[in-house]
């Protein structure tokens, strides 16, 4: 099937999906805990039936039921060696009960092992994972591809790469949601569809995660960046307990009902998920198909994206800035650091930009004696490990710009593509296949333009091969080309007509590298802030600057309050109010240094500005609080050595850090990555200061607990993450890992005099089990405590099946712990 086939089908109206696999075979006799791919292979007709019934009840695209037949999970079972014949198996399968009057689509999603840096999995590794699997299916013949049920958007992205390495088939891509309206890694719906859309899916969406119904405010975020049809496949609303088994109890007339309402929203592609039969697809169907879904926005946004937000860049919105300071030119402290394979100050340097007001972050490894390559992946990984902010890339090298495009798990700003033949040749592919936008540098093969009128020649000649290799306006911004004043006095002027010209003319933003105006002039400040107010009044639309100055950030909050910009009344106003803040806090430094040098002790001498909003400013503190794993030991030996105790040290500083982190992370304030970041760091000083502590006499030791996933549940990242965070607290914790009986984890609950049981599903087809558990704890006289957590875990369920607690992360089970054990 072409892209054009598909977009075809789409122009017809409503396109229907198939309805749930699993749950179904489970009630047509599959067993909780086999491989689902072998199952199927041995009960084929079982499967045939019920995708024959979804075509009969209207079922356009059937999804082949390979869901998890890449090598790592089915390694799990055994079976990595079979990966061909299954997954080609299971293509003839669905291909047999389509008989030609649906398409089958080759179903990949997530191993459940986490990438690098929160696991060990390295991008590439990954790609190829999803490689082999794509590679079989296409040969296998399916239709097109689906990349579902993901909690990941760099998963996602590799896997959509991967599929693209091998076929043009279209792709569609659906992503599951949190309650908090984020997937597991923080990725709000905008940065989803901004992502992947621009990386190339023919359709991107969700699936599972709830009922239709609450599947229609996510599908409107989505809509209003969406340039490409939308998918809404949600479950039979959430899991009940029902006796003996979890059940969905909306019915094909409610669901159907819902279902309509996400049509409405903006969905174009509709189907059912966990809980969802033949008979909610049929009306779901009958439902729906008289109705004309939106069609997808013509033109995108102008927007960049993080895995955690999106920033849009508006040409009548607020002057932006870019942050120039992660490069090495001109820094000798950086460039000693990057020479020793440290990148301590390059995070540093993003937290503080991000602080200091930066949109966006530019990221060049431009020195000598490094491996520049290397070094700009690692800085990518560490940069987007403590900052949200998309990410500009800056390098002069096509291939580290290539390298670097696809490792990060978001669209970034390309700084920047020239007019110079073989550049331009070489980068404008690249950029396009990962989806960026790139800043558009007018300079040629002669150079750089000698006159306005030169310059806007070349950018023109720039811009139409950008436009013949598929580029929008909106992918596009332009650098003005700033020359120092006191070289070139019309240089100003000069700028500010380009400025003028692309706002106005071509319906492009713009950036300059504002320092440059001034440069070999005394008090360079004046002529760059006097240059940035003229420049935002003629059009400027971001600058790449330094946004720890803070008179070129006031004038830029006051003259987009003054050009009457929305919103910035009273973001002017909060940017003083902070800059106040930032002020005073100087002054107390300040004085406390000079009371210092005056012989006072540094402690007494601090005062109250040992206390900002962040907390104690203690540098263990703040390493755990910044995930600062490789300085937390050294920042700790040194609280040692001032006199401070170990458990002084645990107590007073690393506890409360985490549990500062726990309330960042409850807040969305912090996601997934900061949160394992912070554990693993806290967990290395533990590790250092705990042989340290000298044991008092008849001291009791710290409860003991047990972790497993039940029996049948192959998902173990949520439970790893509740086990670091709870040895973080000085609890002695048994992991059981995955897939474990009921009898194994009480009879370890015994023998290790257990004070809690923690138990761990993924899927609602597994979470019965936690129920078995609790009844093998009564029947062999288990009297400690049963906690439940899980994706598809809900607190009426733990309450159903008698649980003693129920929590929805980690940092909220380490508070269950506390009240049950006080």
């Amino acid at each position: 099937m072409t892209n054009e086939e598909f977009q075809h089908l789409l122009s017809r109206g409503v396109v229907m999906l198939d309805g749930a696999t699993g749950t179904n075979l489970q009630q047509a006799g599959m067993p909780i805990g086999v491989c689902p791919e072998k199952w199927i292979l041995e009960n084929r007709q079982v499967m045939i039936d019920l995708q024959r019934h979804f075509v009969e009840a209207g079922s356009q695209i059937l999804y082949a039921p390979t869901f998890t037949g890449n090598r790592i999970k089915l390694a799990e079972y055994g079976l990595d060696d079979q990966l061909a014949a299954i997954n080609q198996g299971l293509v003839a399968i669905s291909k047999e009960a389509a008989q030609g009057k649906a398409l089958v689509a080759g179903d990949m999603t997530m191993t459940g092992q986490q990438l690098y840096p929160m696991g060990d999995l390295t991008f590439e590794e990954l790609v190829d994972v999803y490689r082999q699997q794509a590679k079989v299916l296409y040969d296998a013949g399916v239709d097109l591809f689906i990349v579902e049920t993901m909690m990941s958007l760099q998963e996602t992205r590799a896997c959509v790469l991967a599929i693209k390495e091998v076929c043009d088939l279209p792709i569609m891509a659906t992503l599951t949601f949190e309650k908090d309206g984020r997937t597991l890694y923080g990725t709000p719906p905008e940065a989803a569809v901004v992502v992947l859309q621009h990386l190339g899916v023919a359709a991107v969406g969700l699936n599972c995660s709830t009922g239709p119904a609450d599947m229609v405010e996510t599908v409107q975020k989505m809509y209003e960046y969406a340039t490409v049809p939308l998918i809404a496949k949600p479950n039979a609303g959430l899991p009940e307990w029902d006796g003996d088994k979890t059940v969905y109890k909306t019915t094909p007339e409610e669901f159907a009902q819902d279902g309509k309402l996400l049509i409405e929203a903006g969905a174009h592609i509709v189907g059912g998920c966990c809980g969802t039969t033949p008979d909610h697809i049929r009306a779901l169907h009958d439902a729906v198909c008289q109705m004309t879904p939106k069609a997808p926005h013509a033109s995108h946004h102008r927007v960049l994206a993080s895995e955690r937000q999106v920033v849009e860049i508006q040409l009548d919105g607020s002057f932006q800035v870019i942050g120039e300071r992660i490069n090495p030119t001109g820094k000798k402290k950086l460039q000693a650091e990057l020479r020793a394979g440290k990148l301590d100050l390059v995070r540093a340097m993003a937290r503080e930009q991000e602080r200091n007001g930066a949109a966006i972050l530019d990221v060049n490894m431009g020195t000598n004696g490094i491996d520049e390559k290397e070094m700009m992946l690692k800085a990518i990984y560490e940069v987007t490990g403590v900052s949200g902010l998309p990410l500009s890339i800056d390098t002069s090298s096509p291939e580290i710009m290539e390298a670097a495009l696809r490792i990060y798990p978001g669209r970034a700003l390309v700084n920047s593509i020239s007019c110079e033949t073989e550049k331009r040749k070489q980068l404008l592919p690249v950029v396009k296949k990962y989806g960026a936008m790139f800043i558009a540098l007018p300079v040629s093969d002669a150079g750089i333009p000698k006159t306005l009128e030169e310059k806007h020649a070349v950018l023109d000649e720039l811009l139409t091969d950008a436009y013949d290799h598929g580029f929008t306006p909106e992918d596009i911004v332009v650098d003005a080309l700033v020359a120092t004043v006191g070289a070139a006095p019309t240089s100003a002027l000069d700028c500010m007509a380009t400025f003028s010209h692309c706002k106005r003319d071509l319906g492009l933003a713009t950036v300059c590298g504002l320092s440059n105006i001034s440069f070999g002039l005394p008090d360079r400040m004046y002529v760059n802030a006097t240059f940035l107010s003229m420049a935002i009044a003629s059009g400027l639309t971001m600058a790449i600057a330094n946004p720890s100055q803070d008179l070129l950030m006031n004038t830029a909050a006051a003259a987009n309050m003054l050009m009457n910009k929305e919103g910035c009344d009273l973001a002017y106003i909060h940017r003083m109010q902070y800059f106040d803040k930032k002020e005073a806090e100087k002054k107390r430094q300040e004085e406390a240094e000079l009371l210092a040098r005056q012989g006072m002790p540094a402690d007494v001498a601090a005062g109250e500005s040992q206390q900002t909003e962040q907390g104690p400013v203690n540098p263990v503190y703040q390493a755990v609080l910044e995930g600062e794993k490789d300085a937390v030991v050294s920042l700790a030996q040194a609280e040692l050595a001032k006199g401070m105790a170990p458990d002084a040290v645990i107590n007073d500083l690393l506890i409360p850090a985490i549990t500062k982190v726990g309330d960042l992370y409850d807040k969305q304030v912090y996601f997934l990555p900061q949160l394992i970041a912070s554990a693993n760091t806290m967990e290395t000083a533990i590790a250092y200061l705990e042989p340290l502590i000298k044991k008092e006499p008849g001291q009791q030791d710290m409860a003991t607990i047990v972790i497993a996933t039940v029996e049948g549940d192959v998902h173990d990242i949520g439970k790893n993450l509740v086990g670091l965070m709870l040895r973080n607290y000085g609890y002695k914790v048994v992991d059981l890992g995955k897939d474990v009986p009921a009898g194994t984890i009480i009879e370890t609950a015994l023998r290790e005099k257990a004070s809690v049981v923690g138990l761990s599903a993924l899927m609602t087809t597994t979470m019965m089990h936690m129920k078995d558990v609790i009844a093998e704890a009564a029947d062999k006289h288990y009297d400690g405590k049963i906690i439940i957590g899980g994706a598809a875990v809900t607190p009426s369920f733990s309450d159903e099946i008698g649980a003693d607690g129920y929590s929805k992360d980690a940092a909220d089970c380490v508070k269950l712990v506390g009240r049950l054990l006080a």
